[in-house]
């Protein structure tokens, strides 16, 4: 973990609800694809834990969707504009368990951290299937993005408005893959968790207080025992969750 001063480059609205912000800073504490950064915003209590979306040495990429004051406050940031961050936290995703040919699902707001995995995939020579699951048109983005990474990209909406009409697990139907990842609510996780048919890596999403480990407010069971979403994971392997009903 380490704290650092970053400068907003830019910050752009992707769709009605959802808003991209590049910031400029040292981000070599950012090691791995799934790992996030915790913002601090003036006036507000917590921090902001945004999953990173890409990243370099000088700069990080963040996908936040407004979903309450803290969110709409960053709205209003402008290129400029400087932000306490905490930036490499959280363990991040393991390739080495790729395989030839993984698939990627991301949903909403899990779709973000996806991208860095699937441009890192691609630089291993990967076959990348992706597939990125909202509630309508609306809702989508980066589908242009992973498709110029060389994905192969799948899109299904709720209301059938964009893609296929279903959920993330949908297009998992006789698609073969050799591992998957994956990021969204609880409730697609679980989704996820009974349809596919390998191994995988499952990147929860949770209220945190601290986002280092301190506080254990996001404590979740698994079958060793609880451990913390913000230190031990967000990543998690499919193997060792134990949902609770």
């Amino acid at each position: 973990m380490k704290q650092s001063i970053f400068t907003i480059v830019s910050n752009e609205a992707l769709t009605p609800t959802t808003y991209k912000m590049v910031l400029a800073g040292d981000a070599s504490a950012v090691t791995a694809a799934g790992q996030f950064i915790n913002i601090k915003l003036d006036g507000f209590f917590l921090r902001r834990p945004i999953s990173v979306c890409d990243y370099d040495e000088g700069s990080i990429t963040i996908i936040y969707k407004v979903l309450g004051r803290g969110t709409e406050y960053m709205t209003g940031l402008a290129a400029g504009a400087t932000l306490d961050v905490l930036t490499g936290l959280g363990n991040g995703y393991d390739l080495s368990y790729a395989g030839d040919a993984p698939v990627l699902l991301g949903g909403g707001v899990g779709v973000p951290p996806m991208y860095n995995l699937a441009r890192k995939l691609r630089a291993l020579g990967k076959r990348v299937q992706v597939v990125l699951g909202f509630n309508n048109a609306d809702e989508v983005f980066y589908v242009d993005e992973f498709k110029a990474l060389g994905c192969e990209v799948t899109v299904a909406t709720v209301d059938g408005g964009y893609g296929i009409k279903g959920f993330v697990t949908t297009p998992l139907e006789g698609m073969e893959y050799s591992y998957f990842y994956t990021c969204g609510p609880e409730p697609m996780l679980k989704a996820v968790y009974k349809a596919t048919k390998t191994a995988g890596q499952m990147s929860f999403e949770e209220r945190m207080g601290c986002g280092f480990g301190a506080c254990m407010g996001c404590s979740c069971k698994t079958l060793t025992g609880y451990k913390r979403i913000c230190k031990d994971g967000p990543v998690m392997h499919k193997e060792e969750i134990a949902w609770e009903d």
